[in-house]
């Protein structure tokens, strides 16, 4: 059943295990880990497809605190870099909205520009990078096709035409005009070595700017990235990234339930509302290049009264049909909800990570099998388990068992596990999830 890999670097294994008994998703390492959601993950990169041959796809990724959804948005994170693809990430809160009245929406796509993040620069703030990297493959280009040496006026023409292609198709979009002057500007100022200009258009592609006069006294445009016109930003964005060279763009927004907590009616009814525009232009092929994917709790999307099905044009379209129910979701649909792990997944995971904490500490593996299945055995078989416990908890369970024992060589499994101090605390961990309430960690 054991297929780690021999050798995982310390670092790597390091950072998993202290992320994960922290409660958080590790950036690094995911692969050695991952065991289920298999279907999952093969509708989610069925999408990513579509997106590299232009078109679109907006999918909800839907389960309770705990429960795998930051896992998997990691996991396809770390696949579409892979594959050549941008990636935007942010967690909502009561700051960072979709739609606001002071600022929230904008303070998303800053978030969102801020993480923008490459396989060579997977922790974010790649803009600047991807900028100058476009500019230098152009150059390459067109030295390679006209044979010149840098430096010479004819090259900077050819450069000049490989530049204009870029901006006219950008152009043509909504916004894209002003985009595209500021892509040209951008690069006058890197040939001539300009990098308070340079800076200048960063800060307006970031959404920094909060007059228009001041834009169009140090840039020569008269507008300013909004509110209320955020996302056809992201979307200019994702045609660049792939004129750039890039596969496409994907967005991964969690976190949901911060709209369903806002308190006023009309606010939570103006996020859905954008929200519903970024759905109907994935649909509609009026994005291109461009994948998002959000995570919710159920109670954020099936709440009639304030989550997203109170919303009806998005409850239309995102409720599950007849046929759909747990064991056989249709995962075609917009909404993915994530099926618990089962017993025999959870134990897949354990001797993954009994194994990693091996190898960390420089030990032979001393768990059998057999004491694994008695742990599992142990954490599924508390009452109100079966409805109640998730991923998180099990995990970080196990890394403290693990620790434990390590560190006290002389104790055996069986004593920790038949420990009252275990029974209590696992008894109080189901009864706080019945009651709802939840830690909010990201795993």
């Amino acid at each position: 059943m054991n297929d780690q890999p021999t050798r995982i670097p310390k670092r790597i294994s390091q950072t998993v295990l202290n992320s994960l008994k922290g409660g958080v998703v590790p950036r690094i390492g995911l692969p050695y880990i991952t065991v289920g959601r298999k279907n999952e993950i093969e509708a989610l990169l069925h999408d990513v497809d579509i997106i590299s041959e232009g078109g679109a796809s907006f999918r909800f990724i839907v389960g309770r605190y705990g429960s795998g959804k930051s896992f998997l948005l990691q996991t396809i994170r770390n696949y579409v870099m892979d594959k050549g693809f941008i990636v935007a990430d942010a967690d909502l809160s009561p700051e960072r909205r979709l739609q606001g009245t002071r600022g929230q929406g904008l303070a998303t796509y800053r978030e969102l520009i801020g993480n923008l993040s490459t396989k060579t620069k997977p922790e974010g703030g790649a803009l600047t990078l991807l900028l100058d990297r476009w500019l230098s493959t152009v150059q390459s280009e067109a030295a390679q096709e006209t044979g010149l040496a840098p430096g010479e006026p004819a090259l900077v023409q050819a450069v000049d035409k490989k530049i204009h292609a870029v901006t006219s198709s950008i152009s043509e979009l909504v916004h894209g005009f002003e985009f595209a002057r500021l892509l040209s500007t951008y690069y006058h100022a890197y040939l001539d070595g300009d990098d308070e200009t340079k800076a200048k258009v960063v800060r307006w592609f970031r959404g920094e700017y909060t007059l228009k006069r001041e834009a169009r006294e140090e840039l020569g445009v008269n507008i300013i990235i909004t509110d209320d016109d955020w996302y056809d930003y992201l979307k200019l964005f994702a045609t660049f990234f792939r004129l750039a060279g890039y596969a496409g763009m994907m967005l991964m927004i969690d976190e949901l339930v911060n709209i369903y907590k806002i308190p006023n009616a009309i606010t939570r009814q103006y996020n859905y509302e954008k929200m519903l525009t970024m759905y109907n232009d994935t649909l509609q092929g009026k994005a291109r290049y461009l994948g998002i994917i959000m995570g919710a709790t159920p109670q954020a999307i099936e709440d009639k009264r304030r989550g997203i099905y109170s919303y009806e044009a998005l409850r239309s379209r995102l409720a599950e049909g007849k046929f759909s129910r747990p064991g056989a979701r249709d995962l075609l649909a917009p909404v993915i909800h994530l099926e618990p792990l089962t017993a025999e997944e959870m134990l897949v995971l354990c001797e993954k990570l009994a194994e990693m904490h091996a190898s960390l500490y420089g030990y032979d593996r001393k768990l059998a099998t057999e004491e694994l299945v008695s742990f599992i055995k142990v954490e599924y078989g508390r009452i109100g388990a079966d409805q109640n416990i998730t991923p998180r908890e099990v995990i970080r369970d196990f890394i403290e068992l693990l620790d434990l024992l390590y560190q006290n060589p002389t104790m055996s499994i069986e004593q920790l596990l038949q420990s009252d101090e275990f029974t209590y605390a696992t008894s109080e961990a189901v009864s706080d999830e019945a009651d709802g309430n939840f830690a909010e960690f990201t795993l």
